[in-house]
């Protein structure tokens, strides 16, 4: 889970608001006995309260009573997301004298910290954070907030050892059931193993919290006490990404994912649009640290089936969820849903035994060989490590699964690349080179697992912004990443609407796209499966190999007057290039020349005709007049495959070579 700038926004209406003890228990009771019995409530505090509830009752008290038994020095937990336990927070900021050398921990919260109206942060306590999100992020400015980078997954084995002391712990629960159980609701992520190791738990208690479904619940034995609330829960609304930049992202991102997928959705902005674009899908799943709105269409169309999920079939599993109350209304009491501890939904071998596990990480910045940066931005730490370490390792360990990392390529100000060739300081790497697998951008996909220095920052620069990817190349170049003699002629956006999915006679199935520079050495071992008369046949001379340049001239093209196509077999992260095929237009007559490399091992099953048939769909659509091959005389099948391809062909034999020449 990640967030970048504007990604979520909190939905601040709703403030507790101080009651008395006899009050609260009163309201306690109404909301208990309205949920649970079918008696009406007394108006007179604890009168006809069922022996259920007066077992609980020794344990209810105001905040402010409850908040004064924490002793000076203590680490204190505070509770999560829309779960963060803010009248139990305002009590203890209100305390008045404050318990001294008094430390706050939590992760994700909101209003844990007030703010003035110039937004400078306003607290008696020293935070201490693995997340900095919008409620932290001037606190730590301020020097008032310690950022712990650290894997969420790991903070509840270091509480239980006590590498991370809890004293106290404020959290927020649902109203007891009749057993006497009560549920940690929206939020169980570290709360349960904050509660096993404080010595003093104290719990707003809320009729507005769901009770969730899995290990999310607690007995009123394990709580001290009990400060009931009348709040509804924290709403998260995400903004909707605008223009083409996020839905390019996310229409990549969705362009990955399979059928049979389980998801990882995260917060971050592109991860939660590119759900839209999954209509199409059948049989996803969900294992992911968190949970928002987003799911809800999937859910509503069927397609979040979870039948092919390795573990809790058919369950959507997570930790906690941050979204509208319709989300809370949907989970409350539904079996559908497990909400699990932290450390259980974020282990990396229980990610890496889900079916094609899916997971999608925002980043800041990326520089040419493949180090990413989440969690600061110009400097600033800005959202955190989360659990994203554990998801990438476990993604790409799944059978199937993709580990992704997405970013637009520039700045708000549109001119500041995010694909860098150093991180620039004030940029920490948060993700190892060697566990990046995908990079979007809205420019197109780059596959980086297993790939040379070389590679990567290939690849890499054909996914920047088109104006960076000049000094991006120098930069390469002057680094040693890439030859001298390395070029990168195409300036536009990876045309993911020129993919095509075919099936071959055979009944084989191959992925017919655009030719990218990176596809450099593929096209090399394409070449040298060729046998030596298809290689002369296709490049007039015989040739024992490719240099780079060679190379370049059939996969670095300006995808203008130049135009590639390869048909890969197998995975994206791991295809093997079967054919080439590429047209170049003579502007003077604006007929284009063609060729073609095909496998030995995939002819005769027509896929030169498709290849033929696809250029011709491409180049009409350009306006380009027609095709002219030089195909050598004794090649009867090439000519046929170029007569074939327009509707006015003429043939004419020259010496050793025929001509044809074909309108669209």
């Amino acid at each position: 889970m990640n967030m970048t700038p504007n990604d979520a926004r909190p939905d601040a209406r709703h403030d507790p608001a101080p009651a008395t003890a006899a009050g609260l228990l009163a309201r306690l009771a109404h909301a208990w006995q309205s949920r649970f019995l079918a008696s009406e409530p007394s108006e007179q505090p604890g009168a006809g309260l069922d022996p259920r509830l007066l077992a609980c009752a020794e344990k209810i008290c105001s905040a402010s009573d409850a908040l004064r038994l924490i002793r000076p020095g203590s680490h204190v937990f505070v509770g999560t997301a829309c779960a963060t336990p803010r009248s139990l927070v305002a009590a203890l900021e209100a305390l008045a004298p404050a318990p001294q050398d008094v430390e706050l921990l939590h992760f994700l919260t909101d209003r844990a910290v007030q703010h003035d109206a110039a937004g400078a942060p306003l607290t008696k306590y020293r935070h201490r954070c693995f997340f900095v999100g919008q409620d932290m992020r001037a606190a730590v400015r301020h020097g008032l907030a310690d950022y712990v980078p650290i894997s969420l997954a790991r903070v509840p084995q270091l509480i239980a050892i006590g590498r991370i002391p809890v004293d106290v712990a404020l959290i927020q629960v649902s109203m007891p059931d009749e057993f006497g159980y009560v549920s940690l609701g929206v939020s169980v992520d570290v709360s349960k193993a904050a509660v096993a190791k404080a010595g003093l738990v104290i719990a707003e208690v809320n009729p507005h919290m769901p009770r969730t479904m899995g290990d999310s619940t607690l007995h009123v034995g394990e709580i001290d006490h009990l400060v009931p609330v009348d709040t509804p829960l924290i709403e998260y609304l995400h903004q909707a990404p605008q223009g083409e930049i996020s839905e390019q992202i996310a229409r990549y991102i969705g362009s990955v994912i399979d059928d049979g997928s389980t998801l990882q959705i995260g917060l971050g902005r592109f991860s939660n649009e590119a759900l839209k674009y999954l209509v199409d899908r059948q049989d996803l799943g969900i294992h992911s640290d968190v949970i928002t709105d987003a799911i809800i269409p999937l859910l509503e169309r069927g397609i979040l089936t979870g039948r092919r999920k390795s573990q809790q079939r058919g369950k959507i599993v997570t930790s906690f969820a941050m979204g509208s109350r319709r989300l809370y209304e949907l989970i409350d009491g539904n079996p559908l849903f497990s909400f699990q501890p932290i450390e259980a939904v974020c282990d990396a071998w229980t990610i890496a035994a889900q079916h094609k596990m899916v997971s999608v990480t925002q980043a800041f910045a990326v520089d040419l060989t493949g180090q990413v940066c989440v969690d600061q931005f110009h400097g600033d730490f800005y959202g955190g490590l989360a659990a994203q370490a554990e998801f990438l390792q476990g993604a790409s360990r799944s059978p199937g699964g993709k580990a992704i990392i997405c970013l637009a390529a520039t700045e708000d100000d549109g001119l500041s690349s995010r694909i860098r060739a150093s991180l620039q300081a004030g940029e920490g790497v948060a993700i190892a080179r060697s566990d990046v697998h995908y990079v979007i951008t809205e420019y197109g996909i780059a596959h980086l697992f297993g790939k040379s220095i070389r590679e990567r920052a290939v690849a890499l620069i054909q996914i920047a912004h088109p104006a960076a990817r000049p000094g991006l190349l120098e930069a390469a170049q002057a680094l040693g990443y890439v030859p001298a003699d390395q070029g990168l002629r195409n300036l536009h956006a990876y045309a993911v609407q020129d993919e095509r999915q075919l099936r071959l006679k055979d009944g084989r199935p191959l992925l017919l796209r655009p030719a990218q520079a990176s596809d450099g050495d593929a096209i090399r071992a394409l070449f040298h499966q060729l046998p030596e008369r298809d290689i002369y046949t296709r490049f007039f001379r015989k040739l024992r190999g490719l240099s780079n340049r060679d190379v370049q001239r059939l996969c670095n093209l300006n995808d203008e007057n130049e135009v590639a196509l390869v048909a890969t077999s197998g995975p994206r992260e791991q295809p093997e290039l079967v054919a080439h095929a590429m047209y170049m237009v003579d502007p003077s007559t604006n007929l284009a020349e063609t060729a073609f490399m095909v496998h030995p091992d995939w002819q005769g099953q027509g896929l030169g005709g498709r290849l033929q048939q696809r250029l011709a769909e491409h180049a009409a659509a350009r306006g380009v007049r027609g095709f002219v091959a030089e195909i050598l005389a004794t090649n009867e099948h090439m000519i046929r495959l170029a007569r074939s391809s327009g509707k006015d062909v003429k043939v004419e034999h020259e010496g050793s070579s025929v001509r044809v020449t074909s309108l669209l």
